[in-house]
C-alpha cells in the first residue's frame, strides 16, 4: 500500500496564484521591458514589406520569415530583412527579399534571396 503524502504546503499555492494576478494588474500598463524603442517590431516590418510589394507591382506575396540584421551585418544600417514568397508557395523559385529600414520601416531594397 501506498503511504500517504502529508501536504505542509498547500497554502503555498493560493498564495502564488494571488501573487501572480496582483503583478498582472500591477503591471498592466507598463512599458514592455523586452521591446526595444529603436526600431519597428517584426509583425509591423512582414506588413510593410508585403504591402511595398503590392505598390510595386508584386501581387500575391506573403511574408515567410523575417530576421533582424544589425549595423555592420552586410549592411551599413540596422534593418529588417524580410524574405517573401508568393502564393501558393514556390518552394522559394518565386521569393523576394525586401529589406527595410529597422527604425522607421521604409524600403531600402527589394532583391532576389541569395541562395
Amino acid at each position: 500500500m501506498i503511504p500517504r503524502v502529508r501536504r505542509h504546503f498547500w497554502l503555498l499555492y493560493p498564495l502564488w496564484i494571488v501573487l501572480c494576478a496582483g503583478l498582472f494588474f500591477a503591471l498592466r500598463d507598463r512599458e514592455d521591458p523586452s521591446r526595444r524603442h529603436d526600431r519597428i517590431l517584426s509583425d509591423d516590418a512582414a506588413m510593410r514589406a508585403v504591402e511595398i510589394l503590392r505598390q510595386k507591382g508584386y501581387a500575391g506575396y506573403e511574408a515567410v520569415h523575417v530576421a533582424y540584421a544589425g549595423r555592420g551585418e552586410a549592411g551599413g544600417a540596422a534593418r529588417w530583412v524580410v524574405l517573401c514568397d508568393r502564393i501558393p508557395h514556390s518552394a522559394l523559385r518565386d521569393a523576394v527579399v525586401v529589406e527595410l529600414d529597422a527604425r522607421n520601416g521604409s524600403l531600402l531594397t527589394i532583391r532576389k534571396p541569395v541562395r
